[in-house]
Parts: C-alpha cells; structure tokens; sequence
C-alpha cells in the first residue's frame, strides 16, 4: 500500500465511522492520532478525493461550511442554528421535487440535496 492510499484509507475509516458529519479539522485531529506526520493539506487532497469518487460526500452547507458524511446514500440533513450539530433524517427522499423542478424548467437533475435549519431537542431543552 502507497503512503497515499495509507492515508486515504484512514480518512475513509474516520469519516465513515463518524455519524457528527465532521469538518476537515476534525478529521486531521483524528487521522494524527494514527499517522502523526499527516499534514492538514494531505487529510483536505484527500478528502476532496474521496468525496469525488463517491466514497464519501461533501457538505456544503447553507452556512458557508464544508462537512464530509460516510453516509453516501441519498437522505436530508438537520442542521441546529444553534449549537451547528447536524443530523441525517431518517425520512424517505421525495424525488417528486426534483421531477416537478425538470418538467417546470427542463433542467436536468442529477441529484438533490436539503438542509432543514432550526433548533435540536437538547438546545430546545435549553431555552
């Protein structure tokens, strides 16, 4: 195994087993802890990689941050204004939405994304 494919199998390994959808920094905290060498710039070529080839999927959220999600199958996203915890939603994806916007527009749609904005339970809890 290259010293390339060491690494990007150990980004692979720590977003798939994170379900906190993790930003970059995140990641190369974790990754260091196997690999301490690993530069921050390596963990983002890596992570633009992996993203690219479908192994994992980048976030680009409605607040300007990147997240990675080892969750590759299609599913909506919650993200707490608040304490910016985001959470995947275990409701069916309405590709409807998608059908309407092709017939109304003639677009074509490859795939759709949604991010619901509002407060988590634990920061409702909290107010």
């Amino acid at each position: 195994m290259s010293r390339g494919s060491k690494q990007r199998e150990a980004i692979l390994r720590v977003v798939s087993n994170s379900t906190d959808h993790p930003r970059a920094d995140w990641v190369y905290d974790q990754v260091r802890r196997e690999i301490p060498y690993i530069s921050m710039g390596t963990v983002y070529r890596n992570l633009r990689h992996l993203a690219k080839s479908g192994d994992i999927r980048q976030l680009e959220l409605a607040d300007g941050t990147s997240r990675f999600d080892g969750n590759t199958e299609s599913h909506y996203h919650f993200r707490c204004e608040k304490c910016g915890q985001i959470f995947d939603l275990d409701v069916p994806v309405d590709r409807s939405i998608g059908e309407r916007v092709a017939k109304n527009t003639g677009f074509k749609i490859f795939r759709q994304r949604m991010e619901l904005i509002g407060l988590c339970n634990a920061c409702q809890a909290k107010a």
